[in-house]
Parts: structure tokens; sequence; C-alpha cells
């Protein structure tokens, strides 16, 4: 029985704790495939919208500062999270709305339509002052407190007395907490107040909070004007902006949109509002993490109610949410690391600093914590797959059939010849060389704009790797079966992110074809890539040349990071990193290549390094061999690590045969004396097999151009471009 087709497009704007929880319902929803929410959820196209693809949980941001804990510690996984409940992941910054189109506008690509729309876009620090850092967003500023605390403490190691000091303004608990985790961690901070005291909600509390100031050796200065130097801002925080310049209702002075009990936004029944961003009109409370907790079964029921009706109708029978009249607080002291205290806050009672209460916080947060990294741990046992990729067909340029079943395939249509990125299909008048080449593949990601670019970056490098310049190209679009109104989006998104790679080449996208997918087919994007190049300038992928070296772009292992993304076994910062190589252009590569006297080059993709190098001695003469630096080959971050630990890629187990040159045209070389364990070395191999999507080219180029080329690509970008063999004859 298939689900419904997709009607309408629920968007989340924000990673906030309020929209965590509600993915983190439908999540679990999805893994039981039953329960609340699960129906009403297949009826719909859902995405989430967020800067990061991570959302730091803000109860344990002191002890992060202090250094009770790790980042991944403290970081949801969104993109994980979204996964697992079937919900779109985008990762970009939200600059705009516009709620009588329906839009989200977002930075660098095109705005977005919704149906349905939910903010939960956290807070931002307001009058942060001349100079200072803002405390939120939060990321930024941890950035900058690592970086800080870096310099200061490479200060120190070189007898300096400088940059430990830390003007810090702001007097409410988010200050204090800062100020004591940062002292825990060697500055010197000082709070400057506007005026006398701190605001920790009552006298009790502040008597409290400047008792621990005052034990940490924390400066407190009042009626500080405020144009004076600060370091840093936690002068309290509103919503951003642009919440309020698209005309929504506000709270004057924190611009907080004011909703509704049931979270829907006054005058704005298809918009909600949650978190720190959003304010009950009738029932207003200080922004809170407890509150936006607490606001989340609300908002998840809701929205699957509004889901669960058709497009034409007005939900009926949705919750009110009334939030408590207060909250405990428990704010940590982070001054002594070794011995982490905590203090408790409930209307006007103030209680420690206390061990005890710290104990009880962190239970608190890590229980919190847990709910997700359960989750995780539940996917990983039914999905994890070992070193053949389990029972998980990847997706990107790895759902390729194996190189011996297409070589078979050929052969028995009579077709075979020579392996090239591109083919000469004729000459211009002006005498230069028209190629054409075809790729394409199911979406490696769910996001239609990202697919798309990934998708056509991909299919460009095989008329990069021909040295040539890509002048146009086709689509051809396959989009799930849904509502013309979600096919249009999705289509619209497609063609965005096509036109986002061609139009800085200067290449057209001529048109192309679409098609509707059946029995529950996803995503998908085929491209026919067209490109011009003088005769004399054109790179086929042999012959190879005695005295060569092979240079590689860029680093290999984009199929095993998607592998163990699919199992939730690759932390958040190795996939983001993964995709900010693979959206990076290599077409301004092929010049300075070239000048370097390239004419021999092929890119790496689904068969992987040593599949495609056995492409290129095939091209050459029978003589050569390649002489492989086993240590060279450079790995994105976490790959290795993955592939020691058995992850792979689907295709992987079939690019294995491609090991076999290893006992003939490709000897494994490197320094002198340098030895590996057995586990180290089988993931170098294992890394040589990965198929890669917008994967690196793989250049011959002179051996006295190698060093020139090393440094004029670390100046266009590709600074882990490693030169990893070189080309000799046998014996």
């Amino acid at each position: 029985m298939h689900s419904p087709r997709p009607e309408g497009h629920l968007v989340l704007a924000g990673g906030g704790h309020t929209h965590a929880l509600v993915l983190l319902r439908w999540a679990m929803a999805a893994q039981r495939r039953s329960g609340s929410g699960f129906v009403a959820l297949d009826s719909a196209a859902i995405t989430l919208v967020s800067r990061t693809s991570t959302a730091l949980y803000s109860g344990m941001v002191p002890g992060l500062l202090a250094g009770l804990y790790d980042r991944d510690t403290c970081a949801i996984d969104l993109r994980r999270l979204c996964q697992l409940a079937g919900v779109v992941f985008i990762a970009a910054e939200i600059t705009g709305l516009d709620p009588a189109g329906q839009t989200l506008v977002l930075a660098g690509r095109p705005p977005l339509h919704w149906d349905w729309l939910s903010l939960d876009v956290g807070s931002v620090t307001a009058t942060p002052g001349p100079g200072a850092m803002a405390v939120k967003p939060l990321e930024p500023f941890l950035a900058w407190a690592e970086a800080s605390l870096a310099e200061a403490n490479h200060s120190q190691n070189q007898g300096l007395d400088q940059g430990l000091d830390l003007p810090i303004r702001g007097g409410g608990a988010a200050a204090v907490e800062v100020a004591l985790a940062l002292r825990g961690r060697g500055w010197r901070p000082a709070l400057l107040l506007r005026g006398q005291e701190l605001h920790l909600g009552s006298p009790a509390a502040n008597r409290l909070g400047k008792r621990l100031l005052a034990e940490a050796g924390i400066a407190v200065r009042r009626q500080v004007e405020a144009a004076e130097p600060a370091s840093l801002a936690c002068t309290g925080s509103g919503a951003p902006l642009w919440l309020a310049a698209a005309g929504l209702p506000t709270e004057p002075g924190s611009g907080r949109v004011l909703t509704e009990p049931s979270l829907q936004v006054l005058g704005q029944p298809r918009l909600f509002a949650s978190g720190d961003c959003g304010l009950i009109a009738a029932d207003p409370r200080p922004a809170s993490g407890v509150w936006a907790v607490r606001a989340a079964p609300t908002l998840a029921a809701n929205l699957e109610c509004c889901l669960s009706t058709p497009l034409a109708a007005e939900p009926s029978g949705l919750r009110r949410w009334r939030p408590q009249g207060r909250a405990l607080q428990l704010l940590a002291d982070g001054s002594r690391p070794a011995q982490p205290r905590a203090i408790a806050l409930w209307g006007a009672l103030a209680i420690g600093p206390s061990r005890l209460l710290w104990r009880w916080k962190n239970r608190i947060d890590q229980g919190f914590m847990d709910r997700f990294t359960a989750l995780g741990a539940m996917a990983r046992s039914d999905n994890a797959p070992g070193k053949d990729g389990g029972a998980m067909a990847c997706r990107g340029c790895a759902a390729k059939l194996p190189a011996p079943t297409l070589a078979a395939g050929l052969r028995q249509a009579g077709l075979q010849g020579q392996a090239e990125d591109a083919a000469v299909i004729g000459r211009q008048g002006s005498g230069a060389l028209l190629l054409q080449s075809v790729d394409g593949f199911p979406a490696l990601v769910g996001d239609p704009w990202l697919n798309a670019r990934l998708t056509t970056l991909h299919a460009c490098s095989d008329l990069w790797a021909c040295g040539a310049r890509v002048t146009t190209a086709q689509a051809l679009v396959t989009l799930p079966q849904a509502a013309p109104r979600l096919q249009q989006e999705w289509l619209a998104q497609t063609l965005a992110g096509i036109v986002s790679v061609l139009e800085p080449l200067g290449a057209d996208l001529l048109g192309g074809h679409t098609l509707e997918g059946r029995d529950g087919a996803g995503l998908a994007l085929g491209l026919s890539v067209n490109g011009e190049v003088g005769p004399e300038q054109h790179w086929a992928k042999g012959p190879l040349q005695p005295g060569q070296v092979l240079l590689l772009t860029r680093p290999l292992g984009s199929g095993v990071l998607f592998a163990a993304a699919m199992a939730g076994a690759a932390p958040a910062a190795w996939i983001d990193q993964a995709l900010a190589q693979m959206q990076q252009s290599q077409a301004e590569l092929v010049a300075p290549l070239r000048e370097l006297g390239c004419r021999t080059c092929t890119d790496i993709t689904g068969f992987g390094l040593l599949g495609h190098l056995g492409e290129m001695l095939a091209a050459s003469p029978p003589e050569l061999e390649v002489h492989l630096d086993a240590g060279a080959v450079p790995a994105l971050p976490g790959a290795l690590e993955l592939l020691e630990r058995g992850y792979a890629s689907s295709l992987a187990p079939a690019n294995a045969a491609a090991l076999n040159l290893l006992q003939g045209p490709v000897r494994l070389c490197g320094p002198a004396g340098v030895a590996a364990s057995a586990a180290v070395e089988a993931a170098r191999q294992a890394l040589w097999i990965d198929p890669q999507t917008c994967g690196p080219l793989l250049a011959a180029l002179p051996a006295g151009a190698a060093q020139a080329a090393l440094e004029g690509l670390k100046q266009r970008g590709f600074g882990a471009a490693r030169v990893i063999g070189q080309v000799r004859s046998r014996g």
C-alpha cells in the first residue's frame, strides 16, 4: 500500500530546541512505523532550514566554555535527525520572510515556498556595542572564544601576559555564567554593568551572584557608559530583525513574534512561532530554554493537525499551551573546572553554590542529550553497514554500476572502446573540438538545490578533466510523486541549483526533460554537458609518460563518509567539511595545470582512485608503471577513521577488483623507514577504491612542475592537493 502523495510543504525555520524535539518525536514515530503523527507526516513534504547542521544545547554551553564538555557532547546533529524523521535538511542563512507570498528568503540561493511555516530561529544579542563580540548567535561566539583563548595561551607560552583581560558588557544570568566559565579557562573577566545591580531575577539571586563572582576574582564595574569598549557582550537578547521587517506582530523592544496559545502567529494562522523568537501574547514569559522545551509537544501536535488537514481548509482542534508561571534555573559555576558547582534560582529563592546542584544540573542536561543519542544508537543497530556497505545502497556516484558489470554489458552490446571522460563529437569552424559527456545519479542529499549543484559540478568535472571549457548543458530531472505545487517547487529549486554552477562558467542550460518517479522513486538528476577545447589543449586519459608525477587536486573519502552518515556514524562536522569541498568548483584549475604542462588527466569518481588510475594505465604503453606513495594520498576528515572501523560504500566491494593493480603496474612506495599498522594500511587501500562524488582531478605533470603546481593550487584554495606518485618505465 502506497503512502498518500504529499500535497503541502511545511518548513521548519531554525533548529532551536523546540524544533529539535519535534523532529525527535517524528523520528521516533518513523522508527516505530506507527504512533502519533506518522500518517499525517506522509501527506506533506517537510523541510528544516538551519544556519548550521548542529544545534547547541544551551544548557551545556557554559560547561563547554569551561572545558567540562566537548563540542560533540553539546550538539544535536540536525542533519541526522532530519534523515531519521524523513525531513529534508537545508543548511542556509535565513535573511527574510514574505508572509503574503509564503516564501522564506535565504542567503545565496532562491527563496523557499511554504504552505505552513514554523519559526524557531533563536535570538541575537541586543545592543552589543562597539567592538564587542556578541554571545548570540552561539556558533560565531564559540569560534571567537576558542581562537582568542588559543592566542592568549600562545602569548603566555612566550612569556607574555597579553590577551587575558576580558571586559564583558552585561549583568544577567548569561553574563555571570560566561564570566565564571571563562575564568576557569584562565581569562580575567570583568563585568561592566549599566546600572548598580546584577539582573538575576531577585535580590537573593543578585547577592548570590555577587558572591560567586567575588570568590572567582571577577571584578564588577557599575554604571559603565555604553560607549566604553568591551570584548564581549551579554546584553540580553532579541529576535532576529527580519521577523519584524516582515510585518509580523512583535513585542516592542525584544522583537519576539506574538502568538496565540496555539503558537500560531497573531493574524497568521499558517505561521507558528516558538522558542526564543516567539511569545504568547496573552501569557508572556521571558525567553528560556525551559519554555522552549515545554512547548514542543503542543507545537508537534498542532503541526501534525495542520498536515492532516486539506490545504484549502483551516485546521480545527488545535491544542492551547499555557506555560508554567515560573521555571527553575540552574546556573553553572565553571570557575573551578576540577570542582564545578551550580546554583539554583526559583522565584525569590537562591540556593548554592553546591557540587550536588552541579551533579543534578549535569544529570538533567545529559538526560536531555541522551534522548537524541539513544535514537541514533537504535538506528545504527538496525542499519550500520559492514565492510560491504550492508543492506543500505549508497547514493550519489556510488549508485553507478560496478565496473565489471559495466564492462561486461558493453562487451555484450559490442560497444567496447577506450574509456574517456568526454567524447569528441565534432569541430567548430575555428577548429576547436566539441566535447560531450553525460552523468547523473539518485539524489545524494535531500535538498534539491544543493543536490543539483553537486550533480552539476560532478558532471562538469568530466569536461574539466579533458582541459575543456563547459559551454552548455541539458538536464533530465526525475521528481517524486507529489502534488503539482510541490513538484513545481522541487523543479524550480533543482534548476536554480544547476544554474548556480553554470552561470559562473559562462555556460547555458539549454533545456531538458522531466519525469515523475514511480513506486516511491525519489529525486534524481542527469545532465548532458557540452564543452569545447583547442586540439592542442585537449587532455585524454593517456598515454602517461615516464618521469611524470601524478597530482591529486583534493582529498578522497566522500563515499565512506556518506555511507557512514546513513548509519549515523559520521559526525556532522565531517559531513559539513565534505560538502564544503564538494561544492568547490575545479574549473579554475584547468588553465594553471595546462600552463604547467599537463597533457593527461582524469577525474576520480565512482570507480575510485585505483579504478580511474587503471584507466590511465590502460591507455598507456604496457612497459609503464606507477609508483604510488601510500602515505601521500589525502583523505577528508574522518574518512580513514571510518574505513578502519569497517564502514564502506556499497560500491566499494565491486571497486576492490582494482586492488589487483597493486600486483601489477602500480607499486607502493613511500619515505624509507615509515611503517604503518595493518589496520592503517587496510584503511589506506580502502580509501583508494572509495567511490567519489565531486571527486578530485588526477593530473600527470612534468616532475619539475610539481612544486609550482602545489603552490598555485594552494593560492586557489586547494591546499590539500598532493603529489601522490610517479610514472616510471618498468625495470
